[in-house]
């Protein structure tokens, strides 16, 4: 699997999407569940939003909305092998995280890990969640219990063996406790990247 791990939106590497595309194929998913809590309006604009830009790298998108599929996995499984790419977008890590839960993609992204040839392009939450352990974001993004469930999952995907901290020293509203969580890092002797909007870290994981 090859990573594309943004702090926001798609960053200074899109040539390398680009490439990718000429080799493989340009047509890829995108994931907006992060967004959920943000309301319906927010959704709808970032959706636009991301959608113009993956264009212009030259993606042909289709919106995934994993909520359709919390009681059809098996669905949400046929729908996704047909594809090579998805893109996860940022928003709230816990509310992204259930959701990838419910309809089971957390399953079916784990099965990709070792497929040299899938695409995964995640930004802020959507970059976060391949951690192995999203507690320490509990300070900048509220845990919320969403989806009228009752359950918040910390666990993230294991595929990278840091924690992937986004919008440091960066023009964000929050950015004061970006910072403290690298604080945080440092005192208890975590691996982690700090990552400014505009930079992307890149992983090739091969089977």
């Amino acid at each position: 699997m090859l990573l594309y791990l943004s702090s926001q939106k798609f960053g200074n590497k899109t040539n390398l999407l680009k490439n990718w595309i000429k080799e493989y194929d340009n047509k890829i998913l995108l994931v907006f569940n992060a967004m959920d809590a943000k309301g319906a309006e927010k959704v709808e604009n970032n959706i636009k939003e991301d959608r113009k830009l993956l264009e212009e790298i030259g993606f042909e998108v289709t919106i995934l909305d994993l909520k359709e599929y919390f009681d059809n996995k098996e669905k949400l499984k046929e729908k996704f092998m047909k594809y090579n790419a998805c893109c996860i977008m940022g928003g709230n890590v816990f509310v992204l995280r259930q959701a990838m839960k419910y309809s089971g993609l957390d399953k079916l992204l784990q099965e990709k890990l070792t497929n040299e040839d899938f695409l995964y392009i995640g930004y802020s939450a959507g970059s976060c969640v391949t951690g192995k352990n999203l507690k320490i974001f509990e300070q900048v993004d509220e845990p919320k219990k969403y989806y009228n469930k009752n359950h918040i999952f910390t666990e993230g995907l294991d595929f990278i063996d840091y924690i992937f901290i986004p919008h440091y020293k960066s023009d964000y509203h929050k950015v004061h406790l970006i910072e403290e969580i690298v604080k945080k890092c440092k005192r208890q002797n975590k691996k982690y990247k700090s990552v400014r909007d505009g930079e992307v870290i890149i992983e090739n994981i091969r089977g």
